[in-house]
């Protein structure tokens, strides 16, 4: 019986500014989500090693957003077992919370509300089968909703709901939010 190998892991910095090295716990966000990514029994790798050698792995890549700190290591591992399970790419998602309205660019007027149930925010992980790992010409890492929306045109995609702590921060005021909502963990 084939032991499947230990997925490669990524917790990419690019396009995010210094908000990876805030802290959360006492901790840079980098730090925790690369802790949570190990956790989960990924073989972290860094921007040194060339696409081209993550390709001829021939193993599952996990994405972890380091503005996604707080994922829990089971939920990260969760979603490499659905990847794994299914040969889909799997995406943790959360729920859209914002009111969300049409706008009209060229008249700069604002329209209908848009209806959340069909919307979603995508947070963290991304977990790629090997397959489609090889089929890449590269990986871009820089904006994780666009990456997600490239590989929805041409692998299937699963979504996977995120657990609050998965939420993603956009600005280090959302920490405050995030670890009043780990405290009770």
């Amino acid at each position: 019986m084939d032991v499947p190998l230990e997925p490669l892991g990524v917790v990419p910095l690019e396009g995010r500014g210094s908000l990876p090295f805030a802290l959360v716990h006492g901790e840079s966000l980098v730090a925790a989500a690369s802790w949570a990514l190990s956790s989960a029994g990924a073989t972290l790798f860094d921007y040194g090693v060339p696409f081209a050698a993550v390709q001829d792995a021939g193993q599952v890549l996990v994405v972890h957003d380091p503005l996604c700190p707080l994922t829990p290591a089971s939920f990260l591992t969760e979603a490499i077992e659905e990847c794994e399970r299914t040969g889909a790419v799997v995406v943790g998602v959360r729920p859209v919370t914002d009111t969300v309205k049409e706008y009209d660019a060229a008249t700069a007027e604002l329209g209908a509300t848009v209806d959340r149930d069909g919307l979603m925010c995508v947070t963290s992980p991304v977990v790629l089968p090997a397959a489609v790992v090889a089929a890449l010409d590269g990986l871009d890492l820089a904006d994780l909703a666009v990456l997600v929306d490239a590989l929805t045109r041409r692998f299937p995609v699963r979504h996977l709901p995120a657990p609050p702590l998965g939420r993603r921060i956009v600005e280090e005021a959302d920490l405050e939010v995030l670890g009043a909502l780990s405290a009770n963990d």
